[in-house]
């Protein structure tokens, strides 16, 4: 999902802007049906019909109980139609008679909430609390997806009630230390609901992760592969707290960029920003200066495969790319790049917690909403930091707090969650997402191009402009084409 942020305010493509062409085009928002990186539908549909060819060989054994089997395996057809429907909005289902039948050329007449929420509460009925082999889906991790299901649709009393069960009787918990979530070190651990299972062997490993691994600094200390997916300055920006209390700046976040070294050699001089953060930035973003990833300091341009022309700023991913010390846990590409075995978190807690506290809000419990945001932040603020290159202190002025004041005011506790989520979960891939489920996706967009400019003084130049019908994909025309018409395309393109 890493590059559905690049459409958002949360990342640039990254590398050189003749790197992945077509990638640079969705980004600028110069967007046409024969993108080839729409062909995320036809990965989208194998993973359905791998499902259904489950599904159909289960319903053809005629002795024995494997309502645990089918239930795992509409838990994945729920995931991929999941996957389908936030990304194009209409799309075709494609049942398991129809997988049976060959029946695959089914039209695209609107949204298959109904299907999704289906196999995910047959998941919900038939999986067990618990699997002995790690990676599997629980009838938990069914609730906490069934609710965000009903997060796209607005049904927040429907989310509330599974996400509420999930956080009072599931078995999950805040791992005490943020960082662990992206490191070998935490992997499946009580902060992971559901995560693609990643794993390398040291050879030709294609159960890696490959597609985050096109993101390490190039060159640096990883090789020379290959600098995608950059934070974007407004990304930074949002980190920025107030020095008193240790929130985060609502509404004058992007009034003051916090110091980068755009457009200066790592040869010249740098000092990194001396004002108060909250220190998620420097396990989110690689910035000139702080430490990268156990690796030693971030040398700044030299670690930046993009020119100064491009528009892909000055910074670096930090989750899924890898800890010093887990190189162990990498494998070797065919053409020479490296896959990590670290794994990707499809749901994980504190994406549980905070949509509960967006639920809630919503439903007018604000108090409730309070509570679950701070508990993301005083996690946030008893972790371990990144310390400095001596190891004597922190790397950064470092200063963050919890709401301690009564939400009483419902539009002010909405705009303090949505911004907690951005902060929490930012460059994991669900930025764009929320954006378009909120209703905002527009607006935000159009004011984070214009401010994106001060640095980035090509961007400006560069990019279009985000219009409403982009609040869902165009459908592949090849998918169409092959279709003989079946398949309808989306207003707009």
């Amino acid at each position: 999902n890493w590059w559905f942020d690049v459409i958002s305010d949360d990342a640039h493509k990254g590398s050189t802007d003749g790197d992945q062409a077509d990638l640079y085009l969705l980004e600028i928002y110069d967007w046409t049906s024969a993108n080839p990186y729409l062909t995320v539908w036809d990965g989208r549909y194998a993973g359905v019909n791998r499902a259904n060819a489950v599904i159909d060989l289960i319903s053809k054994i005629e002795e024995g109980d494997f309502s645990s089997q089918l239930a795992e395996a509409r838990f994945l057809r729920g995931h991929f139609n999941f996957e389908l429907q936030k990304m194009f909005g209409n799309v075709a289902y494609i049942s398991e008679e129809n997988f049976a039948n060959t029946e695959f050329n089914q039209p695209n007449s609107g949204a298959i909430w109904d299907q999704i929420e289906a196999d995910f509460q047959y998941a919900v009925d038939n999986l067990p609390a618990s699997q002995g082999d790690v990676g599997r889906p629980t009838s938990w991790a069914a609730k906490a997806y069934l609710g965000k299901a009903h997060m796209f649709q607005q049904d927040y009393g429907a989310a509330l009630t599974l996400f509420t069960d999930v956080i009072n009787n599931g078995p999950y918990a805040l791992n005490p230390e943020f960082v662990a979530n992206f490191s070998l070190s935490g992997e499946n651990g009580s902060e992971a609901i559901f995560s693609i299972q990643f794993t390398t062997d040291g050879g030709q490993s294609f159960n890696g992760n490959r597609g985050g691994t096109l993101n390490f600094p190039n060159p640096g200390p990883f090789g020379s592969c290959c600098g995608f997916y950059q934070p974007t300055q407004d990304l930074a920006n949002a980190y920025q707290t107030d020095a008193v209390t240790g929130l985060p700046l609502l509404d004058t976040f992007n009034q003051t960029d916090i110091a980068n070294d755009y457009g200066i050699n790592s040869a010249d001089p740098f000092t990194p920003h001396a004002g108060p953060l909250d220190p998620r930035i420097d396990y989110t973003i690689g910035r000139r200066g702080i430490d990268y990833n156990g690796y030693g300091t971030h040398i700044g341009k030299d670690w930046i495969r993009a020119a100064f022309a491009d528009i892909s700023g000055p910074y670096l991913p930090k989750k899924n790319v890898y800890q010093a010390g887990e190189d162990g846990n990498i494998g070797t590409g065919a053409w020479g790049q490296q896959h990590s075995g670290v794994n990707y978190h499809i749901l994980r807690y504190a994406d549980v917690l905070l949509m509960a506290a967006e639920a809630e809000v919503e439903v007018g419990t604000l108090e409730t909403a309070r509570g679950y945001v701070n508990q993301v932040r005083d996690r946030a603020a008893n972790m371990s930091y990144v310390q400095n290159e001596t190891g004597t202190g922190d790397a950064a002025n470092y200063v963050i707090g919890t709401y301690d004041a009564a939400w009483t005011d419902q539009a002010v506790a909405r705009q303090a969650v949505r911004f907690e989520r951005r902060l929490e979960m930012a460059m994991e891939g669900h930025r764009l997402f929320d954006l378009r489920r909120w209703g905002v996706a527009e607006s935000v967009i159009n004011t984070y191009t214009q401010n994106e400019a001060r640095t980035i003084t090509n961007f400006g130049t560069k990019v279009g402009t985000y219009t409403a019908n982009m609040n869902v994909m165009p459908i592949p025309i090849n998918a169409i084409d092959l279709s003989g018409g079946v398949l309808q395309q989306n207003p707009g393109f």
